[in-house]
């Protein structure tokens, strides 16, 4: 069973969100061990503060207890009354805080005894201080005192330089202990960074790696896909591609596999019925006009039979007419075919002078000599179809000619402008115009805006000029109203291109330069 490309996005994402949520775990159990090392560090620095102020208390204790024995004076004993009262609760704390510690535990208990021992002491001596004052107010230093043996011996000193000595020996095993733990905050903290770092670098590889994968299974598929297509452009519709995979993309495959293989089936049929298009246009031509030409001889060998001067006048103007007719007929069948024959054969781009090509098309004109076509300064050399080209400005030209109500003094203005992709050539006149109502009727096949007994026209001449524009991804319309003369306007592309007819109204669409109505 194959695994679909849905399937393998979704089990990459699923997998990267495993990692993601791996990772997060890491980091949590990680950060709560950071969090408890320093935890432990905050509690070992308040044991450090508590056994700090219990012997500062001490010391204050027997500061006092030293000043009053010295001078006398009660209120040296607000110290030692204030320590005394609060070393009962500071031990208690203290041992409170260390009770996960036997060792630290007993030497609390050892430095509260000789506490209590250096206690009893001190009060002693403070009691004699105070009877013997109030016998000698005088009294001064050790003087008259029961135990003055006790105190010059350095008792009371022995004691508490033992207090200090646990003390001391209390906080230096504390400050051991907070320096491993500090050296446990240290390695969890840099052990966090590493394995969050790790793991993110390993989500950050996994994610380029399965994208790479996925983003290198598109690439060489849809490659394959642009290469049919560009043969597919190309002309070539016997390409298949090969793909074996059953997943979605592989029903996109199938899909334009079978699409190469309609487009040419419809090309090739296409083909066959173009040639037999021509062959029936051919015949079609050759078949019409023969009988045309009969009728023309015919009505020629009347003439030269009976002779001009003994016909009436009547039946020479019947022939007359009647060749007129079949001129008329002969110009409109290779109309149709021009028409019909206009992108069917494929002709070759060249360099045009446009200026060179629009003196070949008046000289081809012969107008009269009174009728004057002006050119402008710039004309551009092109590489496009010269054929067609010419078809379009010998149009243009000879109907300004052609429908021109004063055309021994009648001017035709050549222009030409930039316009992005595209020049803008105009052919303007000063005619009679064009109403603008007429002005989408005068392209369609067949119409014509005067009498055909008035003036010969086949109405074919500006069908081709539309629809060879149009295909070379131009557009055309007219600017003109009735006294005013008329300018018709087409975009011509300034690199050779090839459009159809479809596209062709699409790429038109884009050039709003050129007008189409007054």
């Amino acid at each position: 069973m194959k695994i679909t490309l849905t399937t393998k996005l979704f089990a990459g994402f699923v997998m990267l969100l495993a990692l993601f949520a791996v990772v997060v775990l890491f980091y949590y159990q990680l950060a709560g061990q950071v969090l408890q090392n320093t935890h432990k560090v905050e509690a070992s620095q308040r044991v450090t503060n508590h056994a700090s102020n219990v012997m500062r208390n001490i010391i204050n204790m027997e500061t006092g207890f030293r000043g009053y024995l010295l001078i006398g004076n009660e209120a040296a004993l607000s110290t030692y009354y204030d320590g005394q009262r609060q070393q009962i609760g500071r031990f208690a704390e203290l041992r409170t805080l260390v009770s996960s510690s036997p060792e630290q535990v007993k030497l609390i208990d050892q430095a509260q005894r000789l506490l209590q021992q250096w206690s009893g002491y001190s009060h002693m001596l403070i009691l004699e201080k105070r009877e013997v004052r109030r016998l000698n107010p005088q009294q001064s230093s050790l003087e008259g005192m029961a135990h003055r043996g006790l105190a010059e011996g350095l008792s009371g000193k022995q004691v508490m330089d033992n207090i200090r000595q646990r003390l001391a020996t209390f906080e230096l095993r504390e400050a051991k202990k907070r320096e491993l733990l500090r050296d446990n905050l240290d390695r969890s903290i840099a052990r966090a960074k590493w394995l969050s770092a790790g793991l993110a670098v390993a989500a950050l590889v996994f994610g380029l790696a399965w994208a790479f994968y996925i983003v290198r299974i598109f690439s060489r598929r849809l490659r394959s896909m642009l290469d049919l297509a560009h043969r597919m452009a190309n002309g070539d519709y016997s390409s298949q591609i090969v793909d074996n995979e059953q997943d979605e993309v592989s029903e996109l495959t199938t899909a334009l596999n079978v699409m190469a293989r309609t487009v040419g089936a419809n090309i090739s049929q296409l083909e066959s019925r173009n040639q037999e298009l021509d062959q029936f246009a051919y015949v079609v031509s050759h078949d019409l006009k023969a009988p045309l030409r009969g009728i023309e001889s015919a009505s020629r060998w009347i003439e030269e039979d009976m002779g001009k001067e003994e016909l009436p006048v009547a039946i020479r103007e019947f022939l007359k007419l009647m060749r007129q007719r079949v001129q008329r007929m002969e110009k409109l069948i290779t109309g149709i075919l021009d028409l019909a024959r206009i992108g069917r054969n494929t002709q070759a781009d060249e360099t045009v002078f446009v200026r060179t090509l629009l003196r070949e098309v008046i000289d081809s004109l012969n107008p009269p000599p009174g009728f004057h076509v002006e050119l402008p300064f710039f004309l551009p050399t092109l590489t496009t179809n010269a054929v067609q080209l010419q078809q379009v400005f010998t149009n243009l030209i000879s109907n300004a000619l052609k429908y021109h109500d004063h055309p021994e003094t009648g001017t035709v203005k050549i222009s030409c402008d930039d316009a992005g992709e595209f020049y803008l050539f105009s052919v303007e006149d000063d005619g009679p115009g064009i109403d603008p109502e007429y002005h989408d009727r005068i392209f369609v096949i067949f119409q014509t805006l005067t009498e055909r007994d008035t003036l010969e026209s086949t109405g074919v001449g500006l069908a081709i000029v539309k629809k060879i524009v149009e295909r070379k991804g131009g557009r055309i319309g007219v600017k003109s109203a009735e006294g005013q003369g008329a300018t018709f306007s087409f975009t011509w592309p300034k690199q050779p291109r090839e459009v159809s007819i479809s596209a062709a109204g699409v790429a038109a669409s884009r050039h709003s330069a050129v007008p189409t109505t007054t």
